[in-house]
């Protein structure tokens, strides 16, 4: 889910450490052996060449252009560089990162870019980060090589290659393999959305269908909800289908609560349609009551009425509340009236303590 965070501004002021270009391509980084280059043969070929030439841990990155204005940094990090703490490369605390997307004017000579970091180390890729410009980073003393020029389309082309290509520490969908996806989703350029795009087909492992379900709703604007939309559609998984509607939750194109609110009328499984009221309870759109009241009239199925049900325990007090007290008072069916009573009783709330005096008196 989207994480509101202030947008950051870090800045860099510690003696001993290298200090940033005068263009600003590695502004910010700290505890750093910087070294510079160029890969006039293509990004895959110049990180080729690092790898088999640095036998120990060194980190390479570069910066591409960045799909929306986003600011991407680390909940942990160095307490002398402001801002959330810049990010710490090295070590548990580097792991934790954010994304949220700016609401504060770029400066009018910026471009929004993001930097992609990658780890190697006896020969492989171990670990790849995506961070803002604005980022500050601590590269634990290690070597950090500055790759200039990197073309965003090489650099999608070559991030495609690392996944699925022996994901870090073997667990499906997690490491090497997200991030890289993440990194491909923030990317603003044409080839980022056919590279996510080819990992929704279903001969992908349906962990890796998951994820760019999930980078391509949460990054890829417009075309990412018309891929959604054609796959919570079509796809012939249940289970797939119901991750495409968590994916379009993260989607903020307005027109993706109206894919939700079809799901939960339309989709031919009562498992994917209670899945749909829940995340449009979560959503607390005004599109939600509606549909979670359709549900409960019309729903064939019982399950998906119970469902419906535990939806508006989800919907803002105000609202939830009394539809609940509504529903155990007078819904004809037993079982949603148990369930509004179930759900009553663990909110908690004056009102629904009222209700039950009511219908316990002698």
């Amino acid at each position: 889910m989207r994480y509101a965070f202030v947008a950051l501004a870090i800045s860099l002021a510690a003696p001993g450490v290298a200090t940033a270009r005068a263009d600003g391509a590695i502004a910010g980084l700290v505890n750093a052996q910087v070294e510079t280059r160029a890969a006039p043969g293509g990004l895959a070929r110049e990180v080729r060449a690092l790898l088999a030439a640095k036998p120990g841990p060194f980190w390479m990155g570069y910066a591409v252009p960045a799909n929306g204005k986003h600011t991407m940094c680390c909940w942990s990090g160095r307490d002398d560089v402001r801002g959330c703490g810049g990010c710490l490369l090295e070590g548990e605390k580097g792991e934790g990162s954010f994304n949220v997307e700016r609401k504060d004017p770029l400066p009018l000579e910026a471009a929004p870019r993001l930097r992609v970091l990658m780890r190697g180390e006896a020969g492989q890729v171990s670990r790849i980060r995506t961070v803002s410009e604005d980022c500050g980073l601590d590269a634990g003393g290690l070597p950090f090589v500055w790759i200039d020029g990197v073309r965003p389309a090489d650099s999608v082309a070559y991030l495609a290659t690392l996944v699925g290509a022996g994901v870090e520490g073997g667990k499906p969908g997690k490491g090497r393999e997200d991030a890289a996806l993440a990194a491909i989703a923030h990317t603003d350029d044409p080839s980022a959305d056919a590279a996510l795009e080819r990992f929704l087909d279903q001969a992908e492992p349906e962990h890796r269908r998951k994820k760019a379900a999930f980078w391509i709703g949460q990054a890829r604007r417009a075309r990412g909800l018309e891929v959604l939309s054609r796959l919570v559609r079509t796809d012939p998984s249940p289970r797939f289908r119901e991750h495409v509607v968590f994916a379009l939750t993260q989607s903020r194109e307005p027109a993706a609560v109206d894919r939700i609110v079809e799901v939960a009328r339309h989709d031919e499984d009562g498992h994917v349609r209670g899945q749909a009221l829940f995340w449009l309870a979560q959503t607390a759109s005004r599109r939600a009551t509606p549909a979670i009241e359709s549900a409960l009239a019309h729903d064939p199925e019982v399950e998906v009425k119970k469902k419906a049900v535990f939806a508006v325990s989800q919907l803002p007090k105000d609202e939830g509340i009394p539809m609940l007290i509504r529903l155990a008072r007078t819904h004809k069916s037993a079982e949603v009236r148990k369930q509004a009573m179930f759900w009553l009783g663990q909110s908690q709330d004056a009102r629904a303590l009222a209700f039950f005096e009511d219908v316990l008196k002698p």
